[in-house]
């Protein structure tokens, strides 16, 4: 009984293993036959060359430098091995000394690893005119591979540079951010770099490679390509460099926006510094250079400086006025000063305006009268105008990282300050002072709407698709008001442009003088702007567009501490209007 037992259980085991055998033979050959074959291909993705950037006439703005990579086998650990580090390391020293010995080596030991099967990339790029004449020296050593690498250039140095951007070695963080990212070697950093960051990496190819147990290649099974993609802006270069020759060493911005359709032909922060040289990391020299400079390189003036807007915000609040049962025919008397309770609010021009209509106001740009309508309507409401006007909004401009500013009311202030609004805020907020904060876009923008009935965004890419506007619904004969007060800045006998804007073309225009500090005022004297210190001095604004009758372009330009707006920025106004004439933009008068 017991043998019957041993046997049965024999006979059990044998059969048992006879069944996985026929599993394994014949049922999941097919399975695992795939499964080899599939460990056996490999995929290599593939990436173009960054894509180049264009003006909109097509000229090169941001290329992609051709020159080479210094590459070394990988595993080479060993004492003996690592010999042919040491050598080709000293011979890259010797031939091209920016580069130093320790951290090379060291650069060797941090990309390799024993499950790296691609060579280790020692240098990343060396100029083709640089590298020529040592290629054979190199290229004879068995465990050393040159490769064509890229790297950025931008052709216009500084001139740009906040609208451009510029690319660096793509990080760790970059990769969080977006798992594509570890397939190419830089990402934009600010500008157009960054925010059509995707686009320029254009897109993704691959292989798909048989290989042998040994890793080795056997044949290429497929691929896809990798497509490069450039892009076009809207501005034209000659006229970038045009903007910048004129504002010179001055802090400030510029902005020329096309007002029927958003396009930016000209834009620019100053002062500007060479994107060039954060291609390959900046130096710890040039990097204080720029940062110890007090007018703020590093900072986009044109969508992150924000700034109290002053006069050039007079337009926006006269139309409040206008909006909310304000008759046309109002009128105050400017005798140089308004008293509200203890305090006195005076007027820019101590001796008074005399009996002052909205045309006046605005081509005088007298305080006075705005003190005195905005304590008719109040916060709230010249807040909703300027909402409508786009202040204190984000523009929509395609570069990264816009401020807002603030358009501020009695919400605003309980919300951010935890405090009631006071009625002397509403004075200083009527003439673009207090809280209220603006960008130079926006201002430009803003300008857009007063000139057209219509908020645009601005924007750099051409491309259609980009074109929006917005219908601010302001009543024509309110526009109309507003459009005349800004003819007669810049056309009539005391406008506050009219002895600085000179063009070929008719000008409407605004100028503004934002107060940075509180200045201590005697009864009978002001101090002037040239008394003050630098960092003290006034914002000086300008906001234009032209032609008066059929509005074509907006020209907006902040100096910063430059005084008074007229004489700080006029003078460039009327030039850059009739380089649009030059260039074929817009007709002269």
């Amino acid at each position: 009984m017991r043998l019957k037992i041993i046997i049965g259980f024999i006979l059990f085991i044998v059969l048992l293993l006879l069944g996985r055998v026929y599993y394994l033979s014949i049922v999941s050959n097919e399975h695992f036959e795939k499964l080899s074959q599939k460990n056996h291909i490999k995929k290599i993705y593939t990436v173009a060359s960054r894509g180049s950037i264009l003006d909109r006439n097509g000229k090169y703005l941001a290329v992609n430098k051709v020159g080479f990579s210094i590459n070394l086998k990988p595993h080479l650990r060993s004492k003996k091995e690592f010999q042919n580090v040491k050598e080709v390391s000293s011979l890259i020293v010797k031939y091209f000394p920016k580069f130093k010995y320790k951290k090379l080596l060291k650069k060797y030991k941090q990309l390799d690893s024993p499950y790296k099967h691609g060579f280790v990339k020692l240098v990343d790029y060396i100029a083709y005119d640089e590298f020529f004449k040592f290629y054979t020296i190199f290229n004879s050593n068995e465990n050393v591979e040159i490769k064509s690498a890229t790297i950025r250039e931008y052709l216009y140095n500084d001139i740009g540079a906040h609208i451009l951007g510029y690319v660096g070695k793509t990080t760790k963080k970059d990769i969080k951010k977006d798992e594509k990212s570890k397939y190419f070697d830089t990402s934009g950093r600010s500008g157009v770099e960054k925010y059509y960051d995707k686009e320029l990496r254009g897109t993704i190819g691959y292989k798909e490679i048989k290989v042998n147990s040994l890793y080795q290649n056997i044949e290429i099974l497929n691929e896809v390509k990798a497509q490069k993609k450039d892009i076009k802006l809207t501005i034209d270069i000659d006229l970038q460099k045009y903007i910048h020759s004129l504002f010179g060493d001055k802090s400030g911005a510029i902005v020329v926006m096309d007002v029927q359709n958003g396009e930016l032909l000209a834009a620019g922060s100053f002062p500007e510094f060479d994107n060039n040289l954060f291609v390959n990391g900046i130096s710890h020299k040039a990097w204080k250079k720029i940062q110890d400079n007090f007018n703020h390189p590093f900072t986009n003036k044109l969508i992150n400086g924000v700034y109290p807007p002053g006069s050039v915000m007079k337009m926006g609040v006269a139309l409040s006025f206008l909006e909310n049962k304000i008759s046309s025919k109002f009128r105050v008397y400017c005798n140089g000063q308004m008293q509200l309770g203890d305090r006195k609010f005076r007027c820019w021009n101590a001796r008074g305006h005399g009996y002052t209509s909205f045309v006046k106001a605005i081509r005088e740009s007298c305080d006075d009268f705005f003190y005195k309508g905005s304590l008719k309507i109040g916060i709230n409401k010249i807040h909703k105008t300027l909402d409508r006007l786009g202040v204190g909004k984000k523009t929509g401009v395609d570069l990264p990282n816009e401020s807002l500013g603030i358009n501020p009311n009695k919400q605003w202030k309980r919300k951010a300050r935890n405090l009631p609004w006071y009625i002397g805020e509403t004075v200083v907020s009527s003439i673009g002072q207090g809280f209220i904060n603006v960008t130079p876009m926006q201002i430009a923008r803003y300008t857009g709407a007063i000139a057209t009935n219509k908020l645009q965004t601005p924007h750099f890419l051409k491309d259609d698709s980009l074109i929006k506007s917005t219908d601010v619904n302001i009543r024509k004969r309110d526009l109309k008001i507003i459009q005349r007060g800004m003819y007669e800045v810049a056309n009539k006998a005391k406008g506050t442009a009219v002895h600085y804007i000179k063009s070929k073309t008719i000008v409407a225009a605004k100028t503004g003088t934002a107060q940075v500090v509180g200045i201590p005022q005697s009864e009978k004297k002001r101090m002037k702007e040239h008394e003050l210190e630098y960092f003290q001095r006034s914002q000086a604004w300008l906001t234009t567009y032209a032609p008066y009758k059929k509005p074509k372009f907006v020209v907006t330009i902040l100096v910063e501490h430059g005084g008074h707006g007229g004489s700080a920025a006029g003078p460039m106004v009327g030039k850059i209007y009739d380089k649009l004439i030059e260039l074929g933009y817009m007709n002269a008068k």
